[in-house]
Protein backbone atom coordinates (compact mmCIF):
# COMPACT_ATOMS: atom_id res chain seq x y z
CA UNK A 1 0.00 0.00 0.00
CA UNK A 2 1.45 3.45 -0.74
CA UNK A 3 2.66 6.03 1.86
CA UNK A 4 -0.31 8.58 0.30
CA UNK A 5 -2.97 5.93 0.92
CA UNK A 6 -1.53 5.37 4.87
CA UNK A 7 -0.98 8.91 5.31
CA UNK A 8 -4.70 9.70 4.23
CA UNK A 9 -6.13 7.21 6.34
CA UNK A 10 -4.25 8.52 9.44
CA UNK A 11 -5.75 12.40 8.09
CA UNK A 12 -9.28 11.57 8.16
CA UNK A 13 -10.14 13.57 11.20
CA UNK A 14 -7.64 15.61 12.60
CA UNK A 15 -6.10 16.45 9.10
CA UNK A 16 -2.48 17.97 8.53
CA UNK A 17 -3.16 21.41 9.63
CA UNK A 18 -4.81 20.86 12.78
CA UNK A 19 -1.76 19.83 14.04
CA UNK A 20 1.40 18.61 25.38
CA UNK A 21 1.89 15.94 25.14
CA UNK A 22 1.48 14.41 28.72
CA UNK A 23 -0.51 10.31 28.08
CA UNK A 24 -0.31 7.38 26.55
CA UNK A 25 -1.36 7.17 23.03
CA UNK A 26 -4.69 6.99 23.96
CA UNK A 27 -4.40 9.98 26.11
CA UNK A 28 -4.57 7.68 29.76
CA UNK A 29 -2.30 9.01 31.95
CA UNK A 30 -0.66 6.69 34.73
CA UNK A 31 -2.77 5.85 36.88
CA UNK A 32 -5.82 6.14 34.57
CA UNK A 33 -8.99 8.17 35.56
CA UNK A 34 -8.23 10.38 38.30
CA UNK A 35 -11.05 10.85 40.95
CA UNK A 36 -13.39 14.22 41.61
CA UNK A 37 -16.79 15.34 40.93
CA UNK A 38 -18.17 15.19 37.76
CA UNK A 39 -19.25 17.91 35.86
CA UNK A 40 -22.76 19.36 36.46
CA UNK A 41 -22.79 20.39 32.58
CA UNK A 42 -25.41 17.97 30.97
CA UNK A 43 -22.54 15.85 28.68
CA UNK A 44 -24.21 16.87 25.23
CA UNK A 45 -24.14 20.42 26.46
CA UNK A 46 -20.92 20.08 27.16
CA UNK A 47 -19.28 18.72 24.09
CA UNK A 48 -21.65 20.94 21.50
CA UNK A 49 -20.26 23.66 23.15
CA UNK A 50 -16.69 22.62 23.05
CA UNK A 51 -16.02 24.23 19.93
CA UNK A 52 -17.33 27.58 20.85
CA UNK A 53 -15.27 27.86 23.69
CA UNK A 54 -12.48 26.68 22.20
CA UNK A 55 -12.30 28.65 19.44
CA UNK A 56 -12.98 31.82 22.20
CA UNK A 57 -9.14 30.96 23.60
CA UNK A 58 -7.78 32.55 20.16
CA UNK A 59 -5.28 31.41 20.40
CA UNK A 60 -3.24 28.11 21.63
CA UNK A 61 -0.13 25.90 21.57
CA UNK A 62 -0.97 22.51 19.65
CA UNK A 63 0.50 19.22 19.26
CA UNK A 64 -0.84 16.21 16.68
CA UNK A 65 0.67 12.71 16.89
CA UNK A 66 -0.37 9.98 14.64
CA UNK A 67 0.37 5.97 13.55
CA UNK A 68 -1.17 4.12 10.72
CA UNK A 69 -0.56 0.23 9.95
CA UNK A 70 -0.85 -1.50 7.29
CA UNK A 71 0.26 -4.41 5.52
CA UNK A 72 3.09 -4.83 8.31
CA UNK A 73 4.34 -1.60 8.32
CA UNK A 74 3.70 1.51 10.69
CA UNK A 75 4.45 4.97 9.30
CA UNK A 76 4.24 7.50 12.28
CA UNK A 77 4.07 11.25 12.46
CA UNK A 78 4.57 14.06 14.86
CA UNK A 79 3.45 17.86 14.36
CA UNK A 80 4.02 20.82 16.84
CA UNK A 81 3.68 24.63 16.47
CA UNK A 82 1.02 27.08 17.38
CA UNK A 83 -2.65 27.59 16.12
CA UNK A 84 -4.82 31.27 15.83
CA UNK A 85 -8.40 29.61 16.72
CA UNK A 86 -10.26 31.83 15.51
CA UNK A 87 -8.72 32.54 12.01
CA UNK A 88 -7.80 29.26 10.95
CA UNK A 89 -4.09 30.00 10.76
CA UNK A 90 -1.15 28.00 11.97
CA UNK A 91 2.24 27.18 12.06
CA UNK A 92 3.96 23.61 13.15
CA UNK A 93 7.05 21.76 11.97
CA UNK A 94 6.10 17.83 11.04
CA UNK A 95 8.07 15.01 11.14
CA UNK A 96 7.56 11.76 10.07
CA UNK A 97 10.03 8.58 8.78
CA UNK A 98 12.94 10.81 9.17
CA UNK A 99 11.48 14.06 7.16
CA UNK A 100 10.76 17.39 8.21
CA UNK A 101 8.24 19.63 7.23
CA UNK A 102 7.07 23.35 7.97
CA UNK A 103 4.00 24.14 7.61
CA UNK A 104 1.95 27.26 7.31
CA UNK A 105 -2.05 27.51 6.74
CA UNK A 106 -3.21 31.15 6.02
CA UNK A 107 -6.29 32.34 4.72
CA UNK A 108 -7.28 28.90 3.18
CA UNK A 109 -4.22 28.63 2.12
CA UNK A 110 -1.16 25.81 3.05
CA UNK A 111 2.55 26.08 2.64
CA UNK A 112 4.68 23.32 3.04
CA UNK A 113 8.64 23.64 3.34
CA UNK A 114 10.28 20.15 3.07
CA UNK A 115 13.45 19.75 4.26
CA UNK A 116 16.56 17.42 3.52
CA UNK A 117 16.06 15.06 0.43
CA UNK A 118 12.45 16.39 0.03
CA UNK A 119 13.12 19.42 -0.99
CA UNK A 120 13.15 18.13 -4.50
CA UNK A 121 9.65 17.47 -4.60
CA UNK A 122 9.27 21.18 -4.65
CA UNK A 123 9.22 22.24 -8.07
CA UNK A 124 10.97 24.74 -10.23
CA UNK A 125 13.73 24.70 -7.15
CA UNK A 126 11.13 26.56 -4.97
CA UNK A 127 11.44 26.46 -1.34
CA UNK A 128 7.56 26.58 -0.16
CA UNK A 129 5.19 24.56 -2.15
CA UNK A 130 1.14 26.33 -1.81
CA UNK A 131 -1.96 24.29 -1.48
CA UNK A 132 -4.98 26.28 -2.05
CA UNK A 133 -7.63 24.64 -0.46
CA UNK A 134 -10.77 26.51 -1.76
CA UNK A 135 -9.20 25.26 -5.54
CA UNK A 136 -9.02 22.09 -4.15
CA UNK A 137 -12.69 22.10 -2.96
CA UNK A 138 -13.74 23.45 -5.85
CA UNK A 139 -12.15 20.71 -7.96
CA UNK A 140 -14.26 18.17 -5.29
CA UNK A 141 -10.34 16.44 -4.65
CA UNK A 142 -10.31 13.86 -1.84
CA UNK A 143 -6.88 15.64 -1.13
CA UNK A 144 -8.75 18.61 0.30
CA UNK A 145 -9.20 15.97 3.47
CA UNK A 146 -5.62 16.44 4.54
CA UNK A 147 -5.52 19.77 5.18
CA UNK A 148 -8.10 21.95 6.91
CA UNK A 149 -7.68 24.82 9.71
CA UNK A 150 -6.70 23.73 13.33
CA UNK A 151 -10.49 23.54 14.75
CA UNK A 152 -11.80 21.50 11.92
CA UNK A 153 -11.80 18.50 14.47
CA UNK A 154 -14.45 20.44 16.91
CA UNK A 155 -16.78 21.58 13.92
CA UNK A 156 -19.27 18.47 14.09
CA UNK A 157 -19.68 18.57 17.74
CA UNK A 158 -22.00 21.78 17.70
CA UNK A 159 -24.65 19.21 16.25
CA UNK A 160 -24.33 16.39 18.58
CA UNK A 161 -27.30 14.55 19.68
CA UNK A 162 -27.63 13.12 23.95
CA UNK A 163 -27.92 9.75 22.47
CA UNK A 164 -24.55 10.00 20.84
CA UNK A 165 -22.11 11.87 24.64
CA UNK A 166 -21.05 9.43 27.01
CA UNK A 167 -18.91 11.12 30.25
CA UNK A 168 -16.37 8.68 31.35
CA UNK A 169 -14.86 10.21 33.88
CA UNK A 170 -12.78 12.81 35.48
CA UNK A 171 -8.67 12.65 34.47
CA UNK A 172 -5.61 15.02 35.05
CA UNK A 173 -3.82 15.46 31.77
CA UNK A 174 0.00 16.79 32.85
CA UNK A 175 -1.31 19.20 35.36
CA UNK A 176 -5.04 20.10 33.76
CA UNK A 177 -8.23 18.62 35.40
CA UNK A 178 -10.36 17.54 32.38
CA UNK A 179 -13.25 15.54 31.89
CA UNK A 180 -13.15 12.58 29.73
CA UNK A 181 -16.21 11.79 26.78
CA UNK A 182 -17.16 9.55 23.99
CA UNK A 183 -18.62 10.79 21.31
CA UNK A 184 -20.08 8.73 18.54
CA UNK A 185 -19.48 10.63 15.31
CA UNK A 186 -21.77 10.10 11.97
CA UNK A 187 -19.59 9.51 8.97
CA UNK A 188 -21.87 12.67 7.21
CA UNK A 189 -20.41 14.94 9.50
CA UNK A 190 -16.81 14.13 7.87
CA UNK A 191 -17.24 14.78 4.84
CA UNK A 192 -18.07 18.32 4.67
CA UNK A 193 -21.43 18.13 2.53
CA UNK A 194 -19.22 16.21 -0.06
CA UNK A 195 -21.75 12.94 -0.97
CA UNK A 196 -18.97 11.44 -2.82
CA UNK A 197 -16.87 11.83 0.02
CA UNK A 198 -19.21 10.78 2.42
CA UNK A 199 -19.74 7.28 0.09
CA UNK A 200 -16.36 6.62 0.47
CA UNK A 201 -15.91 6.83 3.55
CA UNK A 202 -18.84 4.73 4.47
CA UNK A 203 -17.84 2.07 2.64
CA UNK A 204 -13.57 2.21 3.94
CA UNK A 205 -15.35 2.01 7.21
CA UNK A 206 -18.25 -0.33 7.15
CA UNK A 207 -19.80 2.32 9.07
CA UNK A 208 -22.13 5.11 9.58
CA UNK A 209 -20.26 6.24 12.34
CA UNK A 210 -17.18 5.90 14.65
CA UNK A 211 -16.34 7.19 18.73
CA UNK A 212 -14.04 10.14 19.52
CA UNK A 213 -12.65 10.32 22.63
CA UNK A 214 -11.97 13.80 24.26
CA UNK A 215 -10.85 15.61 26.74
CA UNK A 216 -11.86 19.28 28.30
CA UNK A 217 -10.55 21.04 30.77
CA UNK A 218 -12.83 23.08 33.71
CA UNK A 219 -13.69 25.83 31.16
CA UNK A 220 -14.99 23.67 28.85
CA UNK A 221 -12.30 23.78 26.12
CA UNK A 222 -10.35 20.92 24.55
CA UNK A 223 -7.62 19.97 25.68
CA UNK A 224 -6.90 16.48 23.92
CA UNK A 225 -8.76 14.87 20.96
CA UNK A 226 -7.95 11.01 20.46
CA UNK A 227 -9.25 9.09 16.81
CA UNK A 228 -8.95 5.28 16.49
CA UNK A 229 -9.98 3.85 12.82
CA UNK A 230 -10.21 1.03 10.81
CA UNK A 231 -10.19 1.20 6.87
CA UNK A 232 -10.22 -0.98 4.30
CA UNK A 233 -9.62 1.24 1.07
CA UNK A 234 -9.41 -1.19 -1.56
CA UNK A 235 -13.06 -2.58 -0.34
CA UNK A 236 -14.89 -2.77 -3.60
CA UNK A 237 -11.86 -1.80 -6.13
CA UNK A 238 -9.44 -4.87 -5.87
CA UNK A 239 -10.21 -8.20 -5.66
CA UNK A 240 -8.55 -10.18 -3.37
CA UNK A 241 -7.21 -7.42 -1.65
CA UNK A 242 -10.64 -6.14 -0.04
CA UNK A 243 -9.98 -6.82 3.56
CA UNK A 244 -6.66 -5.05 3.27
CA UNK A 245 -6.91 -2.58 6.40
CA UNK A 246 -5.58 0.51 7.66
CA UNK A 247 -5.50 1.01 10.74
CA UNK A 248 -4.76 4.70 12.52
CA UNK A 249 -4.61 6.39 15.87
CA UNK A 250 -4.47 10.41 15.68
CA UNK A 251 -3.90 12.27 19.30
CA UNK A 252 -4.75 16.24 19.03
CA UNK A 253 -3.54 18.23 22.33
CA UNK A 254 -4.14 22.12 22.83
CA UNK A 255 -2.28 23.95 25.69
CA UNK A 256 -1.11 27.61 26.66
CA UNK A 257 -4.18 29.41 25.64
CA UNK A 258 -3.53 32.64 24.74
CA UNK A 259 -0.26 32.32 23.34
CA UNK A 260 1.43 34.33 20.76
CA UNK A 261 0.61 32.56 17.02
CA UNK A 262 1.83 35.31 14.33
CA UNK A 263 1.80 33.29 11.06
CA UNK A 264 3.14 35.07 7.74
CA UNK A 265 3.05 33.72 4.10
CA UNK A 266 6.58 32.89 2.99
CA UNK A 267 7.58 35.31 0.40
CA UNK A 268 5.81 34.57 -2.86
CA UNK A 269 8.87 34.10 -4.73
CA UNK A 270 9.99 31.06 -2.81
CA UNK A 271 6.69 29.31 -3.33
CA UNK A 272 5.51 26.87 -6.01
CA UNK A 273 1.88 26.32 -6.72
CA UNK A 274 1.15 22.41 -6.37
CA UNK A 275 -2.75 22.91 -5.96
CA UNK A 276 -3.83 21.03 -9.66
CA UNK A 277 -1.18 18.45 -8.15
CA UNK A 278 -2.71 17.80 -5.61
CA UNK A 279 -6.26 17.35 -7.30
CA UNK A 280 -4.97 15.18 -9.70
CA UNK A 281 -3.51 12.85 -6.92
CA UNK A 282 -6.26 12.93 -4.95
CA UNK A 283 -8.73 11.84 -7.91
CA UNK A 284 -6.26 8.97 -8.71
CA UNK A 285 -5.93 8.33 -5.17
CA UNK A 286 -9.93 8.33 -4.61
Amino acid sequence: MSNVRIASAAAVLVLAAGLTGCGSEDGTRAGGEAQGKPSATPPVRAVQDAYRKTVAADTAKMTVTSRADAEGRAVTAHGSGVADLKDGASRVTLTSQGSTVEQRVLDGVVYQKPSGEQRGAVPGGKTWMKIDLRRLAAKGSAAQSRVSDPAEPLRYLKDVGAEDVTRLGRQTLGSTPTTHYRVSVPVSALSQGDSAREQQLRRELGKSSLPVDLWLDGQGRLRQESVRLTLHPLKGKTPGRENTAVTSTTVLRFSDYGTQAEVAAPPAGDTADVTDKMAEAGAADS
